[in-house]
């Protein structure tokens, strides 16, 4: 029996495996999604390039002592996120928060319109956790 039969949750985020095309506006690149440490882990190799510089790594896991996913990003411009979230009515949506000059940000990123060769991503950011801005948006296509 796999972890995965034991644990439905642990497959939730199998939708994201594979090699993606990234379009933006303004800007494309790619993205390789795997899943490794005997399938618990699964790790992002995001390249913006051509589009954009940017060049970051992900682990994500679920985490079964809180029911939730967890996500480490890295990148080349020394960025750095730790978050957390569930998938919920068909969408993964997980969350930070950061201090910027005194205030708390929160942040959010959403998987959605998820079909076997696409999906939308949207990167969000709110001052209250209830009104949301996109400050970012991916349109991800399954390479063939």
């Amino acid at each position: 029996m796999s972890s995965e039969d034991e644990n439905p949750s642990l497959a939730q985020f199998d939708f994201w495996l594979g090699e993606w095309e990234c379009a933006w506006e303004g800007g494309s690149g790619s993205n390789r999604v795997t899943k490794i440490l005997d399938g618990r882990v699964i790790q992002e190799e995001f390249d913006g390039r051509p589009g954009l510089a940017l060049q970051g790594r992900s682990l994500s896991i679920y985490d079964e002592g809180i029911g939730k996913w967890r996500q480490t990003w890295v990148d080349n411009e020394g960025g750095y996120l730790d978050l957390a979230g569930e998938f919920s009515d068909g969408e993964m949506r997980l969350f930070t928060q950061r201090e910027v000059q005194g205030r708390t940000v929160h942040l959010r990123m959403i998987f959605a319109d998820i079909t076997p060769d696409s999906f939308h991503w949207r990167w969000e950011s709110s001052p209250d956790g209830v009104e949301w801005q996109t400050r970012w948006a991916i349109r991800y296509t399954r390479k063939k």
